[in-house]
């Protein structure tokens, strides 16, 4: 069963995180963020993998509290579900097009966590969810699933469109990464014998 639950708790913010590798893409995410929630549930959606997110933060000084730690205890829970790494397939990417947008996205689950983030948009603010964070996210999320994980907006337009196309590039990438292999079930994929960074 690779689930996992994380609980989170500072002065700045109080989450609760599940996750069900193994799900259906079901989404169940309240952060106050609306652009946000709207990304996560496509990360959801798109990887099937279930996420669950509860999130209260100090939304009245800005909304960067809230997203980072929303990508620190998803990072963990996903991190925490996939146990020792037995039998995933490891990597996963996807070129993933969004209208006039296309954005690269590739994953390792290599226990060794790194950010390479090429995106950039033109403007501060989705609505009222500042863009700046979208990359405070994934650098959370990376660090704290021990993932590599390389995002690239190729070309691109609508600052929405950009973000959405990272999101579900990252979704689709972490669908084939976490994916068990059936002819390597029951072995860790690597030389070293272990994925823990």
């Amino acid at each position: 069963m690779r689930k996992a639950a994380i609980a989170r708790k500072t002065k700045e913010t109080a989450l609760e995180v599940r996750v069900d590798l193994d799900g259906t893409g079901h989404a169940n995410i309240s952060t106050g963020v609306g652009f946000f929630d709207h990304m996560l549930e496509q990360v959801a959606r798109h990887s099937l993998i279930d996420i669950d997110v509860a999130a209260q933060g100090d939304l009245h000084i800005d909304q960067h509290h809230t997203v980072e730690d929303t990508g620190i205890a998803l990072g963990q829970a996903i991190r925490q579900a996939l146990g020792d790494a037995r039998g995933i397939i490891r990597f996963g990417e996807a070129l993933q097009p969004m209208d006039e947008t296309l954005t690269r996205v590739a994953i390792d689950l290599s226990g060794r966590p790194y950010l390479v983030f090429k995106t950039t948009f033109s403007r501060q603010k989705i609505g009222e969810f500042d863009t700046e964070l979208v990359r405070e996210f994934f650098q959370a999320l990376a660090t704290n699933a021990g993932m590599n994980l390389h995002v690239e907006t190729l070309y691109g337009e609508n600052n929405h469109h950009i973000a959405e196309s990272a999101f579900k590039g990252l979704a689709r990438a972490l669908r084939a990464a976490v994916a068990i292999d059936p002819r390597r079930s029951r072995e860790i994929p690597s030389t070293k014998g272990s994925l823990a960074g």
